[in-house]
């Protein structure tokens, strides 16, 4: 995968086929680094799991008999000096964060998280979502269960003018904290 966008979508639909009902997903780009953390309220890995998670030739699913996603997101991390870690407990959640150094020339660009976002939200609506993106000391926060507060119980987050404005919204919010970070430089 090219874009850090792009691990956090798949390592998202990882916990939501883990029946996790709750996502936190954080991109803090700060001092050097860019740090992805996701962390959701699934069904939990065993330790034995937990210790195999990260050979690609350890999966649960039945499609396939590779998992690529977690072994994928440790190189690509690991060949710009960072670290990923997995904390799990069954019947509680996981945890993945993942370092990079953002200077480092194999670092990976972050890519579209407006559109990562969307797409996993398009996907599960009834997922409660908070993303946050932190860029030096400004962040931005999106949290569905604002925005179900907002719209009301009867309008879903799938709705296709609701998909569409919060695309919008993400994609201006990201450059704003872009741009304010660039003024600030």
């Amino acid at each position: 995968m090219k874009e850090i966008a792009l691990h956090a979508l798949d390592i998202a639909q990882n916990s939501t086929a883990a029946h996790a009902t709750r996502l936190d997903i954080t991109l803090t780009e700060s001092d050097g680094t860019l740090t992805l953390a996701l962390a959701d309220n699934g069904v939990g890995m065993s330790p034995q799991l937990l210790a195999q998670v990260s050979d690609p030739f350890t999966t649960t699913r039945t499609t396939r008999k590779m998992g690529l996603g977690l072994p994928l997101l440790r190189l690509a991390a690991e060949q710009t000096g960072g670290t990923l870690s997995i904390e799990s407990t069954e019947g509680v959640g996981t945890t993945v964060t993942a370092v990079f150094l953002a200077g480092h020339i194999d670092c990976p660009p972050v890519g579209d998280m407006g559109t990562t976002i969307t797409f996993l939200l398009q996907g599960t609506p009834d997922l409660h979502l908070c993303y946050r993106h932190r860029v030096g000391q400004r962040v931005f926060v999106l949290d569905t269960d604002q925005l179900h507060d907002q719209l009301g119980p009867d309008i879903s987050l799938a709705e296709p003018e609701v998909i569409l404005w919060i695309r919008d919204y993400l994609q201006e919010q990201e450059l704003l904290l872009r741009e304010n970070e660039e003024m600030k430089a």
